[in-house]
């Protein structure tokens, strides 16, 4: 699919947003550098690009470095410099630190978010990209030309902002890796998220709540190996009232495990997201449901949105439109073998 069709979806959400803040991610974009990390970055000024270059290169093979292609729209204003880098980590790198790739990576976009001034990593995964501004969604997805690419998922973002700065590294998606997750709502538990999350080595740089959910879910899926409805049931965990009431033993004593070993990362607060990874997504509402969201199916493609409207642009056919349940995670796989 190419970016256009999700570009054009979210027309109908304009009023959700109010023009500080557009984003889209897209999966399986860069074929060609599959086997390659794609590091998106802002930078302030030909200084803080070269300065961070010189970086790089102490950590990584820099296979391919260019200008992100953007078109003229005149909403899209005071940009920065948008540079991707390919790159693969060096071996003597990893040997000498024992770390795999991922960490390394992982590090690497927390050392330069958190200490370089003037430069932000926004995206660095593998056959993926996340693509933001400061501007209503649609006309973000014009000026990054995402008609131009194909994908096989995609994810995409309108801000509102209410109590923190609408700036082009605090808009949707917020990205790890390959991860990345798109959020409505507000996160009342951030402080104790995130005091608990800098714990393990993350850094919350980017002046808004949603940057942690990414974090927990990298923290709680590839560093603790925990599946993604074990995730699922850590962010948005039942009331320990459900899990007393719950009849299969296995099932509850499981959940009270994950609700005392990880109770710091417990997310309260109205919120619906959506998660991607590589090859495929999942859904989640807080537990309370106090954020909308909608599923639905055509054919062998799955939609999910905040309102029924986006879906119908993209598919006016549309089948089994449905909400989920608050806190029962809706988890999406491409099928084996086409991807």
């Amino acid at each position: 699919m190419t970016g256009e069709a999700i570009t054009e979806a979210m027309v109908p959400m304009h009023d959700r947003s109010n023009g500080l803040g557009g984003g889209f991610a897209g999966y399986g974009i860069y074929p060609e550098y599959r086997d390659l990390y794609a590091l998106h970055l802002f930078f302030e000024d030909r200084a803080s690009r070269k300065e961070c270059e010189s970086f790089l290169k102490e950590y990584f093979e820099i296979v391919q470095a260019e200008i992100i292609p953007t078109r003229t729209v005149p909403s899209i204003t005071d940009r920065p410099l948008i540079w991707r880098y390919f790159v693969a980590p060096l071996a003597s790198v990893l040997a000498g630190l024992q770390l795999d790739e991922k960490e390394l990576v992982a590090r690497i976009v927390m050392k330069i978010n958190a200490q370089a001034g003037g430069t932000y990593v926004f995206s660095s995964g593998k056959n993926m990209g996340t693509f933001k501004a400061v501007g209503y969604p649609e006309d973000v997805g014009r000026f990054y030309r995402l008609d131009e690419y194909e994908g096989y998922s995609w994810t995409a973002h309108g801000r509102y902002p209410t109590n923190t700065p609408g700036w082009w590294g605090g808009a949707h998606p917020f990205t790890l890796l390959d991860y990345s997750v798109v959020h409505n709502g507000e996160i009342s538990s951030y402080d104790a998220n995130r005091r608990n999350i800098e714990m393990y080595g993350y850094k919350c740089t980017l002046q808004t709540d949603t940057e942690v959910i990414t974090y927990v879910l990298d923290y709680l899926i590839r560093v603790q190996g925990l599946s993604l409805t074990e995730a699922a049931g850590v962010i948005a965990a039942p009331f320990w009232s459900t899990i007393e009431r719950e009849t299969d033993s296995e099932t509850r004593r499981r959940q009270e495990y994950l609700r005392k070993v990880f109770s710091g990362l417990l997310i309260t607060g109205p919120f619906s997201i959506v998660f991607g990874f590589e090859g495929g997504l999942m859904a989640l509402n807080d537990r309370l449901k106090l954020r909308s969201m909608v599923v639905a199916q055509k054919a062998d493609r799955v939609f999910i949105a905040s309102e029924e409207a986006a879906i119908r642009v993209m598919a006016p056919e549309a089948e089994d439109v449905w909400a989920p349940a608050g806190g029962e995670p809706v988890i999406v796989r491409v099928k084996e073998g086409a991807y």
